[in-house]
């Protein structure tokens, strides 16, 4: 998937998670205040790519992630706290990268749960056999991840 759809798709998962959205138009007016110009036919794409519902809430139907998919990124948390206190993992910041050092053969795992929690800070992540870089669009959002992989593991 490329940078900016990724980029995109998760300011919708998090939009949609702030507040009630209830159409493709009020979609794509939060997009452009975050800095996404983007046509009606790509964000109906976003939309269905995503799988998201219309549910009530706040008194109206809004688009909503559907449960199955919020149990994942929980799952995916889940995971990625029980990763961090079974085995040794050193964090250290390389730019606007996290390069995550465990034991050999144990990055594919804990990336596979980064990206299964689908944190919308994080662009991407990448597995060799011992370390995991994962990236992010600023140093920023690098930080908050930081602090929240260190309370996980503790």
């Amino acid at each position: 998937m490329e940078v900016m759809k990724q980029l995109r798709q998760r300011a919708i998962r998090d939009l949609v998670e702030q507040r009630p959205i209830r159409t493709q138009q009020e979609l794509a007016a939060a997009l452009r205040e975050r800095g996404f110009r983007t046509t009606q036919a790509t964000i109906s794409r976003d939309v269905a790519e995503l799988g998201l519902i219309k549910a009530g809430r706040s008194g109206t139907q809004a688009y909503a992630i559907p449960p199955r998919l919020r149990e994942a990124d929980t799952s995916g948390e889940d995971r990625i706290r029980t990763l961090l206190r079974d085995m040794p993992v050193e964090i250290r910041e390389a730019g606007t990268m996290l390069v995550l050092k465990t034991l050999p053969g144990s990055a594919h795992p804990l990336a596979a749960a980064l990206d299964r929690a689908r944190w919308a800070e994080v662009v991407g992540s990448l597995a060799g056999d011992d370390t995991v870089f994962v990236a992010f669009a600023d140093r920023g959002a690098l930080g908050r991840v930081r602090r929240r992989l260190m309370e996980l593991g503790e």
